[in-house]
């Protein structure tokens, strides 16, 4: 009997108890789309950083000998997702993994966490970012926020910028690689934007109204989403206005019940209805 009879995502991420972010988030997400989401630990959390303390352990000296034994299983997966990445030890795991379980038909996503207002996260640092960069050509669908497209391309970061200025920083990243990349979460006033770019055709932008704070997890859903659309066959901007309506009502409840900004979105509220 195989063991691929069903849809499966492999998602390399840390997994965080509570919090509501990375494969806590992915796991729900995608099994919701009626797919196997199988995790790759990056690292365990009790909590996420964003909390005053937390426990955690590395998950770096494991990671091969756990995707070797999926290797052993003759695994294949219709869809990689990636998020945040701690060190560049797990980038040159992360391409190996790309090397192993990477088919032609296999959608590869890859959100590459690594900061936001125009800077890095603070346990980011620049030579892990310029690692992150050796991950993009393996991308069939990059999501990064508008700081980390201007950080893998070398532009200068500016909040306000305008379409043609997103489509040149686009091109260059597809110059890298993936040919559908989504600039998401660019704040326009009240108003979130998403911005697609697909190698041979006109952008398109997804507007949704802002609800609240920017929560942890909220791009952790959004890729997860992505992703599992993705390998449903949807195209790629019917799957950006899906994942943003989906977080939006989701952050208008997590409002509602006055969920602490560091317990992330209730998206438990609404998992049927994806």
């Amino acid at each position: 009997m195989s063991h691929n009879n069903q849809k499966k995502i492999a998602v390399i991420n840390d997994f965080c108890g509570f919090g509501r972010c990375s494969i806590s988030a992915s796991l729900p997400v995608i099994s919701a789309m009626k797919i196997q989401c199988c995790p790759l630990p990056t690292s365990i959390f009790s909590n996420h950083t964003g909390f005053e303390s937390f426990y955690s352990t590395d998950f770096t000296d494991h990671m091969d000998a756990y995707m070797d034994e999926w290797k052993k299983l003759d695994l294949r997966f219709n869809g990689i997702l990636t998020g945040f990445l701690g060190s560049p030890e797990q980038i040159g795991i992360v391409r190996r993994f790309f090397e192993l379980f990477k088919r032609i038909d296999t959608v590869t996503v890859i959100d590459p966490v690594m900061g936001d207002y125009g800077k890095l996260y603070p346990t980011y640092s620049p030579r892990l970012a310029n690692q992150m960069s050796t991950l993009v050509p393996y991308a069939d669908i990059l999501t990064p926020n508008l700081t980390e497209a201007c950080i893998l391309t070398g532009s200068e970061y500016r909040a306000d910028m305008q379409q043609e200025e997103l489509a040149s920083v686009c091109e260059k990243l597809s110059d890298m690689g993936p040919k559908k990349i989504v600039i998401s979460g660019i704040e326009r006033g009240e108003d979130l934007e998403n911005f697609i770019f697909e190698a041979g055709k006109s952008p398109i932008t997804v507007r949704v109204h802002k609800v609240g704070p920017c929560r942890s997890g909220t791009g952790d859903i959004f890729s997860s989403i992505i992703a599992a659309d993705a390998v449903n066959k949807l195209d790629l901007t019917s799957s950006v206005a899906h994942a943003a309506s989906f977080i939006a009502k989701t952050l208008k409840r997590t409002m509602e019940l006055d969920i602490p900004k560091t317990d992330g979105l209730c998206f438990e509220e609404f998992l049927c209805e994806l």
